[in-house]
């Protein structure tokens, strides 16, 4: 029988003891050198580099947040409910977010918790077991808002709130909800109906507001019988669409993508051709609908730019620095074959 053994641990592996022993200096000289903080000459501090760079030295993280009392970890929020259309989302600025962290030698521990209960969260504050939080996803009524402010902790929200106090970095979905429809109704389209989900999700009423801020600026009436929100099933969009059919509808606007594929769907086995007989369009593009044929018209975010965002701001903000209280990126609007105008 084959035997296997680590030999991990017999690796030795140099450590602040070692390089102060090596030139005859203390331990605090050799931490002084590292951080570029204290007093120490500058020959010392450069025979110090010199050393630990030719014999690969890597200060020990967990020493190091031990002298800082620092944990050197970040907790990333995700919620338990999120489905595998959520995913592209979430891997996007998952991948931006660890990143920035690894570049700051951080670390991102994944917590989940749901709209009952926060104790996977309460668990790790409990055990002091990160310096900061970033939430993924922004609620109307949020626990875990809540919870991180009663216990003090640095965080930061990947979304929008209507509380000022909360730090927020979010893609500009108003705006880009705004231009793609004042660009319908400069096209001359009247009768643009809008299908959404649920509005206990802050980004929902967001993209909202900004279909309606488009139709007060162009001086139009918006006619609220082509509104439907809360279709968080499939059987509430299928009336929507079909509600939408009867009052010929010119356009339907999708809220996302997941919205956006069962219209598709639903407008495909009732042989309603896209755009010849009524244009679709998506608030968010994802790779939901990249096969889709024709295209279709969506506002196109980069996701994991605003995850690194979100992270850097969390990580300025534990350090000390002035960070703003709201930040916005930017969005495309990409025009396809499932619209005319």
């Amino acid at each position: 029988m084959e035997v296997f053994r680590n030999e991990g641990m017999a690796n030795h592996k140099i450590t602040i003891s070692d390089v102060a022993e090596a030139l005859s200096v203390s331990k605090t000289t050799v931490s002084r050198a590292i951080s570029g903080k204290g007093r120490i000459g500058e020959d010392t501090r450069q025979r110090v580099l010199d050393y630990i760079a030719a014999n690969d030295y890597k200060p020990n993280v967990i020493a190091k947040g031990l002298a800082q009392k620092k944990t050197y970890n970040i907790a990333l929020v995700i919620p338990g409910d999120c489905n595998l259309a959520d995913m592209p989302f979430f891997q996007n600025s998952m991948q931006g977010i660890c990143e920035e962290a690894s570049a700051h030698d951080y670390d991102v521990m994944l917590v989940t918790t749901s709209a009952n209960s926060s104790a996977n969260l309460e668990r790790m504050i409990a055990n002091n077991k990160m310096d900061g939080v970033i939430l993924s996803r922004s609620m109307i009524e949020d626990r875990n808002v809540y919870l991180l402010k009663e216990h003090n902790i640095p965080f930061v929200l990947m979304g929008t709130s209507g509380d000022k106090n909360i730090l927020q970095v979010d893609n500009d979905h108003k705006s880009g909800c705004r231009e793609m429809i004042s660009r319908m109704l400069d096209s001359g389209l009247r009768k643009i109906g809008l299908i959404g989900g649920s509005k206990n999700y802050v980004v929902n009423r967001t993209r909202m507001r900004g279909y309606q801020e488009a139709f007060v600026r162009a001086r139009q009436e918006l006619d609220e019988t082509l509104v439907f929100e809360d279709c968080d099933s499939p059987a509430r969009i299928q009336d929507a669409v079909e509600c939408l059919i009867r009052a010929r509808a010119e356009c339907i606007v999708c809220m996302d993508d997941v919205v956006c594929l069962s219209v598709l769907q639903i407008l495909a086995k009732k042989d309603i051709a896209v755009p010849q007989q009524i244009q679709v369009a998506s608030f968010y593009d994802s790779a939901l609908l990249k096969n889709n044929k024709p295209a279709i018209t969506s506002l196109g975010f980069d996701d994991k730019a605003l995850g690194a965002l979100t992270c850097k701001t969390l990580l300025d903000y534990i350090g000390g620095m002035e960070v703003q209280g709201k930040t916005r990126v930017d969005y495309e609007l990409v025009t396809r074959a499932s619209t005319l105008f």
